[in-house]
């Protein structure tokens, strides 16, 4: 058979490495929830941690090399503290923005973790809160949040003004239940994922709706409580499946390209960790003895976010770490029959 070339292309996707194990502090996370990417190849890690263990409760920062670079925030309800921790985000400026869905505000931070001020009330009236769930911030500096139990979306300015919203309780489009995450295209357009009704909606900036995709079930391109969505330059989207365990990667139109499940590798954090407790390092041997591909699949993964250079991060809430993938193109192989196998 000749092989031959004829200008298409298809997407791959690989796997590049982990990093991240579990801490309640330092080098490490502890049931993280979200993560923002910044300058320098800074990773920002929102720990939630264990309704027994608040003094988890924190922003990790390191890098995609696990470098670490040190931690901000705690728990309680005072300036510069969360209680219920839901999502992350970077302004233009570096300034870190956190949601908390239990005191119904937002709180913002210098990139080095330095407290600014923080902003929102508990309701359901315009600018009001309740459970606040996802961030994103726009390049004029509009601010994007799910508000998952008033199951719409609001605008607000970076210090906190009301701006606008979109989105009302149900399941026909336009309508929400439980908003969660949420994302812009290059373009501007607002990605939403509709966590109770199994599909991702796309939005113009102000809110008029322009397509839905996804439903709920177990198969390719169906979904099972989608937590996590973000599109990428060239306009794929990648959707946090949490209830399937995994991410599904769709083309522009909503078409289902691939599912990724985990590959992961033991981070060096996690080598360090092991080698210096003998009992749990018996533990892991013995559990890849039983089963290996358990503990590179997901575990309930929380959040994704794509970098420019294409590179694919999924944090894994149980099992406290990030999964990095490396998407490229490659060309499709087109086979033509020579004359000799005529």
């Amino acid at each position: 058979m000749t092989a031959q070339f004829f200008g298409l292309t298809e997407w791959l996707f690989r796997f590049s490495h982990s990093l991240g194990r579990a801490e309640y502090n330092g080098t490490g996370f502890r049931r993280p929830v979200d993560l923002a990417l910044g300058a320098d190849d800074f990773v920002y890690v929102l720990n939630r941690s264990l309704e027994n263990r608040p003094d988890a409760v924190r922003v990790t920062v390191c890098t995609l090399d696990e470098q670490y670079i040190g931690e901000f925030g705690s728990y309680g309800e005072g300036d510069g503290q969360f209680i219920w921790p839901t999502s992350i985000v970077l302004d233009s400026e570096g300034n870190v923005y956190v949601a908390d869905e239990w005191l119904n505000r937002i709180s913002v931070y210098t990139k080095d973790g330095e407290f600014i001020r923080k902003w929102g009330v508990p309701g359901s009236n315009d600018g009001e809160l309740d459970r606040p769930a996802g961030l994103v911030i726009s390049e004029d500096g509009t601010l994007f949040l799910t508000d998952s139990r008033n199951h719409r979306v609001q605008k607000f300015t970076l210090d906190g003004q009301y701006l606008g919203q979109f989105g009302r309780f149900g399941n026909q489009s336009e309508e929400l239940n439980m908003p969660w995450g949420i994302t812009l295209d290059k373009d501007g357009q607002v990605y939403v994922a509709d966590w109770r009704n199994d599909r991702v909606q796309v939005f113009t900036p102000e809110g008029r709706w322009q397509a839905t995709f996804g439903r709920s079930g177990t198969g390719n391109g169906e979904l099972r409580r989608p937590n996590s969505v973000a599109v990428d330059k060239d306009g794929i989207v990648y959707v946090v499946d949490w209830g399937n365990h995994r991410v599904q990667i769709f083309n522009p139109d909503g078409r289902h390209i691939t599912t990724l499940k985990g590959d992961n590798v033991l981070s060096q954090w996690a080598i360090n960790k092991l080698t210096s407790n003998p009992d749990l390092l018996r533990q892991w041997v013995l559990a890849e003895a039983w089963d290996s591909t358990v503990g590179k699949r997901f575990a309930l993964a929380c959040s994704v976010k794509v970098d420019d250079q294409n590179r694919i991060l999924v944090l894994e809430n149980t099992r406290n770490r990030i999964q990095v993938y490396q998407k490229a193109r490659t060309p499709v192989l087109v086979g033509g029959l020579d004359a000799a196998n005529n």
